[in-house]
């Protein structure tokens, strides 16, 4: 069973414009910049476009027109059914040009930080409770020892953050992953918000994921319909996975210099998700120095985030981060780092037993036959030569090995001997000498 998004409360639609909790001058300002880039005339596709319902969208334009900002090029006839049409000016071309020579941002009104605030305390990862049966469904075909179940279980429940390590190849990512799908539910993401009059891009639609809504279905169009501000987006929860890649820049908010405009930082359009770092220790920065990173934001539960100006503001931080890393945490990071993980789990490698049940599974997705003798060799003969230590990895890669060979010699999907023989063999390398 998971959460359902009834359980979750939607940010009311703006019935004024005063309840945008925006300033008129900024939201004039955006309205003239989205009309003068997008050529927009009719007030359906405005309001469709600044996230405005139509009667607040009307009002703003008939303030701008009171303003000689906008101007009418067609009447608006109630009676006819036609649509009212605009157009700027041109003392509201000049303002839209000034407007954006001071930001390029355009298109939808953005949420004032602190409503954005009260969203999430809403929506707040914390308020999940996972049970054992959602967590065993969310993990799929992965083999778990039901101690790795019992560890796991409270650590997501808790929201807080999560070390995994262990030997590679036994599926910390695909852990990682399942946690995830195991919250199942959905949260409002907001297009932009805005602090101190700067707009910072939060929503991407490579981070954030749009929950299928359907407009036949009356109980969802309650929640998803036109009844929640526009503002945001109905998203399910997000997942930021970083690996090798990740650099402490990347936590940063981003300043485009040109546009004059700035995008959310990484963890911040995690905010009410999940945030993966796999790899750890394969970072150009010391593994250290990223949890350095985290230390505030795990401990305080917000963030610090700085202006092209050099001004710092405090941002909720309402994210669950997984640690995912190879290396035995005493190697890559002190005490004091490790104190304020909430919790550590070692994903080990699979017993024999495991791993044969492992081996017997993806032998049936793949539609190979199971063979005694093959078994039995790989048991007695192969593994003895690596002190029999197993990973959940190695079987997908043997079997995959041998379909291969069986598909290019063009004999029948089967396993042999000598069959596991050559698929061993690619599966480590032999330390050698290499002239060169």
């Amino acid at each position: 069973m998971t959460v359902e998004p009834a359980q979750i409360t939607a940010p009311p639609t703006p019935r004024s414009l005063e309840s945008t909790g925006l300033s008129v001058v900024l939201m004039q300002d955006i309205l003239l910049k989205t009309m003068f880039r997008m050529s927009l005339t009719k007030v359906s596709d405005i309001s469709r476009t600044i996230c405005l319902p139509i009667p607040q969208t009307i009002e703003l334009i008939d303030n701008a027109r009171g303003a000689k900002l906008i101007e009418a090029i067609a009447t608006y006839g109630t009676d006819s059914g036609s649509e009212a049409n605009f157009q700027l000016t041109e003392a509201g071309k000049a303002r839209a040009l000034d407007a954006l020579a001071q930001s390029e941002y355009y298109g939808a009104m953005p949420v004032p930080l602190a409503m954005y605030e009260e969203q999430i305390r809403k929506q707040s990862i914390r308020n999940i409770q996972i049970t054992r049966r959602q967590l065993k469904i969310a993990m799929g075909d992965l083999i778990l020892p039901p101690t790795l179940m019992d560890d796991l279980g409270p650590a997501v429940s808790s929201g807080r953050s999560i070390l995994m390590y262990g030997p590679p190849g036994n599926g910390k990512s695909s852990i990682s992953n399942g946690i995830r799908a195991a919250m199942g539910d959905r949260i409002y993401v907001p297009r932009a918000v805005v602090h101190a009059g700067q707009i910072v891009s939060v929503y991407d639609p490579i981070v954030h994921t749009v929950a299928e809504t359907s407009e036949d279905n009356p109980s969802l169009l309650r929640q998803t319909g036109n009844r929640f501000d526009n503002r945001y987006v109905f998203c399910e929860r997000p997942t930021v996975i970083t690996g090798g890649e990740l650099t402490l820049d990347m936590l940063d908010l981003k300043f485009n210099p040109v546009s004059r405009t700035y995008q959310a930082s990484l963890q911040f359009k995690a905010t009410g998700g999940v945030f993966i770092i796999d790899d750890l220790g394969r970072q150009e920065e010391p593994p250290q120095a990223i949890v350095n990173r985290w230390i505030v934001p795990m401990e305080m539960n917000y963030d610090i985030l700085s202006l092209q100006s050099g001004e710092k503001f405090i941002v909720p931080f309402d994210t669950l981060v997984i640690f995912s890393t190879n290396f035995h945490p005493n190697e890559i990071f002190d005490q004091a780092a490790l104190r304020r993980i909430f919790y550590k789990i070692k994903i080990d490698g699979p017993s024999q037993s495991d791993f044969l049940k492992i081996f017997a599974m993806v032998a049936r997705k793949r539609q190979i036959p199971l063979d005694e003798d093959t078994v039995i060799h790989l048991i007695q003969n192969k593994y003895p030569t690596i002190n029999n230590v197993y990973s959940n990895y190695q079987p997908v890669f043997l079997i995959d090995q041998m379909i291969n060979i069986c598909d290019f010699e063009g004999k029948p999907r089967h396993m042999s001997p000598e069959l596991i023989d050559r698929a061993w063999q690619n599966m480590f390398v032999q330390q050698e000498e290499i002239a060169r």
